[in-house]
């Protein structure tokens, strides 16, 4: 196990910033993707900031994917432009030392090792082979390196390919669903881990669908629905705007519909919910609490529910149909955190081939 203290061994020359000096950083300036008659990406501006991790949020087919394939030039929009550090990827000098992406766990030939597989990426890319047992290590592979990919879970591809990443010691780190087919060890880890890349001033931006998972780990969020930017910003400044909704099972829910109404604005909208369930959507706990209090009535259940990712993410993209839509057609600062590499797997093929 390697503590967060010694991580230095893994990086060779951290650069916080890139090579003219200046802050590595991701923008889309009206970005628009059409295939065919469809709108894909629908005129995208951001920008994704070093030293935070940025999450890249939407329902599926809502131009996630298609933006980052955009990023990483495998994509050619059909107008804006998608930049990194300035330019186009094509135009990066050192594209491998500028940016790691994953955008799927799928480019192994099962029979190669997983060191011979990162050494011919590396021998492509001109890195040191060293630099291949460093990032096995890192992400606590470095036990299995001999072991053919073919027998590698699911998990362990990912994590193999964010070896792949991270190989060039990159100042940009593009993820596509990085916690996909990782147990809750493995989650916890990934989480640690971003948190602890982007605190030394390098761009993270990853997409997900765990939304309890990356409310714990991104500070500013990007939303698609759509195909168009529905949110853009910190996750802590969004979630102010997100509505709290308050319901309270009680035997007297006449009576308290009738207060809370007569509470005016700060109550919320105030509805029946059955026979017994009175909901009050837009107030807090705080507020409905008191009125209860007040006017001594007996209450079986009071919950809320708000200021959650996942309650932010349904009331942004709400309406969104799940794909792109036709031409036309309207509709902080991180600290690095506790940090360890993950266990390597159980057991090894003896030898190692291709």
């Amino acid at each position: 196990m390697v503590e967060l203290t010694n991580l230095s061994a893994f990086a060779t020359g951290r650069r916080p910033a890139s090579a003219a000096g200046v802050a590595p950083r991701v923008e889309v300036r009206g970005l628009t993707k059409h295939f065919g008659s469809v709108v894909a990406v629908d005129d995208l501006t951001f920008s994704v900031e070093p030293g935070m991790v940025t999450g890249f949020l939407g329902p599926n087919g809502a131009g996630k994917t298609t933006t980052f394939r955009m990023l990483l030039g495998l994509v050619s929009p059909t107008s804006g432009r998608a930049l990194v550090n300035g330019v186009a990827y094509r135009d990066l000098p050192d594209p491998t030392r500028t940016v790691g992406a994953v955008l799927e766990a799928s480019g192994f030939h099962p029979a190669r090792t997983a060191r011979n597989h990162l050494r011919s990426v590396a021998a492509v890319a001109g890195i040191d082979f060293a630099r291949v047992d460093e990032v096995l290590e890192l992400v606590g592979l470095g036990a299995d390196a001999k072991r053919t990919v073919g027998g590698y879970s699911l998990g362990m591809r990912q994590r193999l390919e964010l070896a792949r990443a991270l190989l060039g010691d990159p100042e940009v780190l593009i993820l596509d669903e990085p916690a996909n087919g990782l147990d809750p060890q493995g989650i916890a880890w990934i989480r640690g881990f971003l948190r602890w890349f982007a605190s030394s001033g390098r761009v993270v931006f990853v997409s997900s669908h765990l939304l309890a998972e990356a409310a714990q780990t991104v500070d500013d969020v990007v939303i698609l629905a759509n195909g168009r930017l529905v949110g853009h910003g910190p996750l802590q400044q969004l979630l102010q705007g997100v509505t709290t909704t308050v319901r309270v099972r009680t035997p007297d829910a006449a009576r308290l519909m009738s207060v809370l109404q007569a509470r005016g604005p700060e109550a919320g909208r105030v509805r029946l919910e059955g026979r017994d369930t009175v909901v009050a959507d837009g107030t807090k706990p705080e507020v409905v609490g008191p009125v209860i209090a007040e006017n001594r009535i007996v209450v079986y259940e009071m919950t809320s529910t708000g200021e959650s990712l996942e309650q932010l993410f349904f009331q942004m993209t709400e309406g969104g149909q799940m794909g792109g839509h036709p031409i036309g057609q309207t509709f902080g600062s991180v600290g690095a955190e506790g940090y360890t590499p993950l266990p390597s797997q159980e057991g090894s093929n003896e030898g190692e081939s291709s």
